[in-house]
């Protein structure tokens, strides 16, 4: 009233402009137009003479008054449109960054339980709704229960529904055309390749506009992320069956031949004997035959027996202190008959301390190494067998002048079942494997180089605690 009395009536018209601009930044198209309208009827009203009346005189004055009205108006709407451009930008930048978020995180994912954490957490930050998956059993069986949250359980109907979902690559349950009676909505979590199950969400109302077009995306991702572990999961099967195939095969044709030698060489000799008379040395060479092989049998269970026990984890290590001469002296007493064509070099150092190890598995594991020595290494030649105790730790290690390994084989050598090609035959391919297991068991390491001037060098290193005759006092009592 005071400015419409100092410089005229229209400079209201500006004032009421201002405000309903200001109104449109802050609410609605609704009240954007109950304010422009308004505004005109009181501009008309308090200030276009005749004051206090709608009636306008001057026709310059109406058309005044039609073009604030008009000018109001498009002010309001234009100012609340690129407000609601603003909003739609801003959500559309939101959803984007969520679903680059959501790739980078199923990316990192390892593992369909992991991929199924990112899901439902993502679902609930974006869609604030719970969210349960249904997944197959890799044969395109539905589970009746969820992957994650096993708690969840489908009943019968629910399950026929997520089933014909899972099948039909549709969307059902409620707000749907397939059993709406429902409180979840099934929805087929689809893959290029094969379906991965459902996902089950109580929804209060159906995506509409952007927000479908952000759910149907974000469902996309996470369909082709558990599409991706499942077919991890199936090749990795896959391989599976085909290494359990040839291993079977492998050990089946290795212990048909290892077996079928020394029982043949016992059926022979124990007939031979029961049969027909032998003079005394005859005999003796034939009982000599049956134990021979008798021992290759025992080798042979041995291996397995130690191979088994590696496999199921059930390896106890018992550590005690004891004299590595103790040691090697049990290996080549063991070994004395097969050691007999080749000079075994033993180094040992006058200071050697005693050592914390398990001496069953140790000395199986030395035995192993010297005995596969025993037949590579060409008759007559030495087989060298060196230990020390260096910084905590006891190192031995084993070295013939046999042929020694290929420069591909040697990352191989302690596999299962392995055996360098056109090797000598006998044995599984086991016995390096072992000596890995039972170091490893030690909680220390084996390695394997050829030398220079030809053969193969073994080293043990074994991590073992530095004696102290007080300690060892304590421990005997």
């Amino acid at each position: 009233m005071p400015l419409s009395n100092l410089q005229g009536y229209h400079v209201v018209s500006f004032i009421l402009l201002f405000v309903v601009s200001m109104l449109a930044t802050f609410m609605g198209i609704g009240p954007v137009l109950v304010a422009a309208t308004l505004s005109a009827l009181v501009w008309n009203f308090f200030f276009i003479p005749p004051n206090l009346t709608f009636h306008i005189d001057k026709t310059e004055d109406i058309l005044m008054f039609g073009m604030f009205f008009i000018v109001a108006l498009m002010n309001g709407v234009l100012t609340t449109k690129v407000r609601r451009q603003e909003r739609l930008a801003r959500e559309r930048e939101e959803r984007t960054n969520a679903l680059f978020l959501l790739t980078k995180e199923l990316s990192k994912a390892s593992g369909i339980d992991e991929v199924l954490t990112v899901a439902i957490e993502g679902i609930k930050n974006h869609f604030q709704t719970g969210s349960f998956f249904i997944l197959q059993d890799g044969n395109n069986i539905l589970h009746s229960s969820g992957r994650l949250q096993k708690e969840k359980n489908l009943s019968s109907e629910e399950y026929s529904v997520a089933e014909w979902a899972f099948m039909n690559s549709h969307k059902a349950g409620r707000f749907t055309e397939t059993a709406s009676q429902l409180e979840f909505t099934f929805f087929p979590l689809s893959g290029t390749r094969l379906n991965a199950g459902v996902l089950a969400v109580k929804l209060e109302h159906l995506f509409s506009g952007d927000q479908k077009a952000f759910w149907d995306t974000f469902l996309t991702q996470i369909s082709n992320a558990l599409e991706r572990e499942f077919l991890g999961e199936l090749a990795q099967k896959a391989r599976f069956l085909v290494e359990s195939d040839r291993l079977y095969k492998t050990l089946f044709n290795s212990i048909s031949h290892e077996l079928r030698i020394p029982v043949a060489t016992i059926m022979g000799a124990s007939d031979s004997l029961l049969n027909s008379p032998h003079p005394g040395n005859v005999q003796s060479a034939l009982f000599s035959e049956i134990f021979t092989a008798s021992l290759r049998l025992n080798r042979l269970i041995e291996n397995l027996l130690n191979m088994s026990r590696l496999e199921s984890g059930q390896i106890s290590v018992r550590l005690d202190w004891y004299d590595i001469n103790d040691l090697v002296n049990k290996v080549a007493e063991d070994l004395k008959d097969e050691l007999k064509p080749f000079l075994l070099l033993v180094s040992i150092p006058d200071d050697m301390p005693l050592v914390k190890i398990d001496f069953g598995l140790l000395e199986q594991a030395l035995y192993n190494l010297i005995f596969n020595s025993t037949q590579y290494a060409p008759v007559a030649s030495n087989i060298e067998l060196c230990t020390r105790y260096d910084n905590g730790t006891l190192v031995i290690q084993v070295k013939d002048s046999g042929p020694g390994f290929p420069e591909k084989a040697i990352e191989n050598a302690f596999k299962k079942f392995f055996r360098v090609d056109g090797s000598k035959t006998g044995g599984l391919g086991l016995g390096l494997s072992i000596v890995k297991g039972f170091v490893e068991a030690h909680k220390g390491s084996v390695t394997v180089e050829n030398r220079k001037n030809g053969g193969a060098e073994f080293t043990l290193i074994i991590p073992t605690e530095n004696p102290d005759i007080n300690d060892l006092q304590l421990e005997n009592e």
